[in-house]
Parts: structure tokens; C-alpha cells; sequence
């Protein structure tokens, strides 16, 4: 019973908070599929691996230095920031080499990044949950570590490891060799900066005052975090409207499908609309096109035609002059 509400409460917030980036990615969402791979990844692979990493080398700290406050800190400090982020990066890393065309912007970095990271998490949260909380202090503990892991910290992983994500965005998007080698690993090195300096304050800040203090600090960097995603959200917005443009005046898509595709409230709407006029799947098909075209127009204007994005751009076309005819907005 222990177990199962463990685990219940350590996954089912982690898969609503990956909902909420999905829902967040508006104009160009990632496939359901890769989403799921990569926060498979972070719960399976990344979690796992870590756990054993992470404790066979706590276990030669202790044999070196004979200290639990010592091993605790290396663990937390040095250890796990290191060898966590490296292994939810791998996935971050996987995705923008095996599916280079669905990392478009820095919105998919920070969303590939954050959903990895939250898979990781739920196991993470999952095994603290039991062992920290109901083993040791039965329901009540297990309450506690509920609040701690979910609403205090249940942003941490995908915060660090979006910096990642950040990082290989701006070496796809830029065609100097200097960024497309420094800004990953200056990406990987801020997740992992941020992540030693959380779990090194957390050691030493103990008590009511200590867990407000790092609660502070924390949401701090989250809402940091959030306001550059909604800034980066808004200038998709505005590389919609610069690429559709032309969409319009070539004849391909009419003014009221640019307008509502560059709106994400509109596009909501419109899909609601469609359900009950039977054209939901081409209508969410044509905004999803909308975005991709975009994108993809944006890239070739920065980077050329790096893995044909000419082609790309002929062929989101011509499926978006097909999908207007049945299109209503």
C-alpha cells in the first residue's frame, strides 16, 4: 500500500507538470512519441543509473574519508549534479541527433530538456517518498515528503537540465562552430552549477527556516525560468507572423487563417470548433503545419538548407494549401 502511494504520488504530478510544458509548446508541438521516449528515459535509464552511480561512489567517499557529513556532500555537491545531468542529458542529446528536424527552437530544448528531467524525477520522487518519508515516519512523513518532493521541488530537475537543452537549441540555430561546441557544453555546465549549488545549500540549511530560505531561492530561479519561456513563446509568436506571411500574400492560406494561427487562443478555439463540425484531426493538422512551416523557414534563413529544409518547406507548403480548403476559422 506504502508503495503503490508512493509511487502514485511520485509520477502523477511529474506526468501533469509534462503536460503543462506540453501544453505551454503552443505553436509547434513536439510528437507525443519522442515525449514519451525521452521521459522514459529520465524514469528508467537516467534514474536508474544514477542511483547506482551515484551510491557506488558515495560508498569510496565514505571508504577515503570515514565522514557521513563528508560522503553526504560530495554525493550531493559534486557526484549527483554531475552524473545526473549528464545522464538526462543523453536524452536531451539523443533527441537533437536522432531527430534533428523536430528541434526547431529554444522552446523544444527547453521542453525536450524539461520532460526528460521529469521523468527522472518521478522515480527520484518516488524512492524519497517511501524510504525517506513513510518508512521512517510512517504517514505523516510520508505527507511531509509528498510537499517537499512535489510542490517545494518539483520543478528542480527540469530547471537545471532545460539549461541543456537552451544550450544545443542555440548550436542548432547558429551556424558559428565556436557556439555550435561552446553552448552546449556551457548549457551542461550551467544545469550542472545549478544543481551542486541547490543540493549544497540544502545541506547546510536545516529546520522551518532553512526549508523557507531554500524554498525562496528555488522558486526564484523557476519563475526566472518561466518568464523566459513565455519570452521566448511570444517571439514564436512573432516569427509566425514574419513566415506566414508570404503564405498569404502568395494566395496559400487566407488573412483568417493567419490571423488564427498566429494566436494561440484562437487556434484553441478553432480546434474546439472543429470537434463538433467533424474536421478536428485536419484542423489540428493545418496549425501544427502552420508551426512547422515556420520554423522551418526561420531555419533556412539562419542556417540554409542544413538537413533540406528546402524540401521541408516545399512540402509543409503544399500540405498547408491542401489542409486550407478544409479548414474553417
Amino acid at each position: 500500500m506504502s508503495f503503490l502511494a508512493s509511487f502514485i504520488c511520485g509520477f502523477l504530478p511529474m506526468l501533469l507538470y509534462a503536460w503543462i510544458l506540453y501544453w505551454l509548446d503552443r505553436y509547434e508541438k513536439e510528437p507525443k512519441l519522442l515525449l514519451g521516449v525521452v521521459f522514459l528515459w529520465g524514469v528508467i535509464i537516467s534514474a536508474g543509473s544514477a542511483f547506482v552511480i551515484n551510491t557506488l561512489l558515495g560508498v569510496g567517499v565514505y571508504l577515503f574519508t570515514n565522514s557521513p557529513f563528508a560522503t553526504d556532500l560530495a554525493t550531493g555537491s559534486i557526484i549527483a549534479p554531475i552524473v545526473e545531468e549528464v545522464l538526462k542529458g543523453m536524452a536531451v542529446l539523443g533527441e537533437f541527433l536522432l531527430f534533428r528536424s523536430e528541434f526547431d527552437s529554444h522552446v523544444d530544448g527547453i521542453i525536450y530538456a524539461g520532460v526528460v528531467a521529469l521523468g527522472f524525477a518521478a522515480t527520484e520522487n518516488t524512492y524519497y517518498i517511501l524510504n525517506y518519508g513513510f518508512n521512517e515516519a510512517g504517514w505523516e512523513g510520508f505527507w511531509y515528503l509528498v510537499f517537499v518532493r512535489v510542490i517545494l521541488v518539483g520543478w528542480q530537475h527540469p530547471f537545471y537540465t532545460a539549461f541543456f537543452g537552451i544550450g544545443l537549441a542555440l548550436a542548432r540555430l547558429n551556424q558559428n562552430l565556436s557556439v555550435k561546441i561552446i553552448a552546449p557544453m556551457a548549457g551542461l555546465a550551467i544545469a550542472m552549477i545549478t544543481h551542486a549549488f541547490h543540493n549544497t545549500v540544502s545541506t547546510f540549511l536545516t529546520g522551518l527556516s532553512g526549508t523557507i530560505i531554500g524554498a525562496v531561492m528555488d522558486w526564484s530561479g523557476w519563475l526566472f525560468m518561466f518568464i523566459f519561456l513565455l519570452v521566448l513563446l511570444f517571439r514564436e509568436q512573432g516569427n509566425m507572423k514574419r513566415q506566414l506571411w508570404e503564405e498569404v500574400t502568395s494566395g496559400v492560406i487566407t488573412q483568417a487563417h493567419f490571423r488564427t494561427a498566429t494566436s494561440a487562443w484562437r487556434q484553441a478555439a478553432a480546434r474546439l470548433a472543429s470537434i463538433f463540425t467533424g474536421r478536428f484531426r485536419n484542423t489540428k493538422r493545418f496549425f501544427q503545419v502552420c508551426g512547422e512551416l515556420a520554423h522551418k523557414k526561420q531555419q533556412f534563413q539562419k542556417v540554409g538548407d542544413e538537413g533540406g529544409n528546402a524540401a521541408l518547406i516545399a512540402g509543409y507548403r503544399a500540405e498547408l494549401a491542401a489542409l486550407a480548403t478544409q479548414v474553417q476559422v
